[in-house]
C-alpha cells in the first residue's frame, strides 16, 4: 500500500512540475506561437467559411480535347513514362510543406512543368488561408497524377477519370483529397475537416475563374479533379 501511495505521489508531483513548466512557457513564448499553441488544442467551430465544392462542376468531355492539346501523348507503360522524364515533357512532383503526396499504385508522381506550377500554387494559396485560421502547417494530400494505357486497364471503368479521355493520361491532371487531410491539431473534429475541405475548394474555385484550371467536384471518389489550362 505504501508503494502505491509513493506511486501516486511521485505522478502528481510529475505532473505538477509539467503544468508549471507548460504555463511558464505559455507566459513568455512569443504572441503568434501562443495563438498557435491555442489553436492547436482548440475545439471551436470555424463556421464562416462558405460551400464552394458545388461550383466545381467541369465535365471532363467539355475540356478532354483541350486538355490533350497541352499534355503529353499517352504513356503506354512505365518505360513510357521514364522516356517523358528524360525528353523533359514530365517533371518529378514532391511533397513538402503544402502537400503530402499519397503512394500511389495506379498512377506515377509526375506532371506537366505547367501543371506542377499548379498544384504549387493551390499549395501556396491554401496554406496561406488556413494558416490565418489557426491550421498553420496543414496539408492537403495528393492521391492521384499522371496515368499510362496500363494503369488504366487496370483500374477498369469504375471511375469516369479512368476512361480513355482521362486527362491523366495527358501528365496534366492531379486528384486532391477532401477527405483526408494531414492537420496539426490534437483533436481534429469533423468541423475542421468541413472547413479544410471547402477551403480547399474555395482556392481550386478562385484559379478556376482565373481560367488557369478546370476542376470537378468528385463526390464518389472523395476528391478534387483538377486540371492545368495552361
Amino acid at each position: 500500500m505504501r508503494r502505491i501511495r509513493l506511486k501516486k505521489k511521485y505522478r502528481l508531483k510529475v505532473w505538477g512540475f509539467l503544468v508549471g513548466v507548460f504555463s511558464l512557457c505559455f507566459i513568455f513564448i512569443p504572441q503568434s506561437n501562443r495563438a498557435f499553441m491555442a489553436s492547436y488544442f482548440s475545439k471551436k467551430c470555424r463556421n464562416h467559411q462558405q460551400v464552394y465544392s458545388r461550383k466545381l462542376t467541369d465535365r471532363i468531355p467539355d475540356y478532354s480535347a483541350q486538355a490533350r492539346l497541352t499534355g503529353i501523348r499517352i504513356c503506354d507503360d512505365e518505360k513510357d513514362i521514364a522516356k517523358r522524364v528524360l525528353s523533359g515533357q514530365l517533371v518529378r512532383v514532391r511533397g513538402g510543406s503544402n502537400y503530402r503526396i499519397e503512394s500511389m499504385k495506379h498512377s506515377y508522381p509526375y506532371l506537366t512543368r505547367d501543371s506542377r506550377r499548379l498544384l504549387n500554387e493551390i499549395g501556396r494559396r491554401y496554406r496561406q488561408k488556413i494558416g490565418k485560421d489557426g491550421l498553420k502547417g496543414s496539408r492537403f494530400i495528393i492521391t492521384s497524377m499522371t496515368r499510362t494505357s496500363e494503369n488504366i486497364n487496370g483500374l477498369g471503368k469504375t471511375n469516369t477519370n479512368t476512361s480513355e479521355n482521362s486527362p491523366h493520361l495527358n501528365g496534366n491532371a492531379f486528384d486532391i483529397s477532401y477527405a483526408r487531410f494531414s492537420i496539426r491539431k490534437f483533436r481534429v473534429t469533423e468541423c475542421d475537416k468541413w472547413y479544410m475541405k471547402e477551403a480547399l475548394a474555395e482556392v481550386i474555385y478562385e484559379l478556376r475563374k482565373e481560367k488557369k484550371c478546370w476542376a470537378t467536384y468528385e463526390k464518389q471518389q472523395g476528391c478534387f479533379h483538377v486540371v492545368s489550362r495552361q
